[in-house]
């Protein structure tokens, strides 16, 4: 997906953050930034597939897959950035089944910790749903083990579907409950 098509220039509430769609050459330019936001919220105890603790060649490794999945067009990154570096990202997974070519799954909604309470998740999720529907979408999944997350995905018109209990495992050890979202692309 070429990044110019998109209005993805938008800026948080402060006017200090910039979010937008990396091509792949920028992805793989960006893993150290995004590396650093994986293990900023790996340590700060979010579920999000990694255990604690976290070492820096995983989580690379890690970034490194995803921007070879945004290469072969099976994704598209997303990443918010002010002056010091990357805040946050997002991922929608656009490669599905024959069957669900109208769906991505939303994935590793993550904000660095300094980036917080900075309108920098309502901008990555709102330019994720623009980039969405840029691709061809209509609907959009996800899932959180987050109470502060799901109040984001509210506030942005996404409906809950329910709650699988014991689903994951937070980072530090002990089971999570993980809520399941979506959101109809209009």
């Amino acid at each position: 997906m070429d990044a110019a098509c998109l209005d993805q220039n938008r800026r948080s509430g402060d006017g200090a953050v910039m979010v937008r769609v990396l091509t792949a050459d920028e992805a793989d330019g960006a893993v150290p930034g995004l590396t650093d936001v994986l293990l900023d919220c790996v340590e700060g105890g979010a579920s999000v597939s990694f255990m604690a603790p976290l070492d820096r060649a995983t989580a690379e490794s890690f970034w490194r897959s995803v921007a070879a999945g945004v290469e072969r067009g099976e994704r598209i990154l997303l990443v918010a950035e002010d002056g010091d570096g990357v805040l946050g990202t997002v991922q929608l997974v656009v490669a599905q089944p024959p069957n669900q070519p109208h769906r991505a799954d939303l994935s590793k909604m993550l904000v660095h910790r300094r980036g917080r309470r900075r309108g920098v998740g309502a901008a990555l999720m709102q330019a994720a749903e623009d980039a969405g529907r840029a691709a061809g979408k209509t609907l959009l999944v996800l899932d959180t083990a987050s109470p502060e997350a799901e109040r984001l995905y509210t506030r942005a018109g996404w409906v809950k579907v329910g709650v699988i209990p014991n689903f994951a495992l937070w980072p530090q050890g002990g089971l999570c409950d993980t809520a399941f979202f979506y959101k109809a692309l209009g």
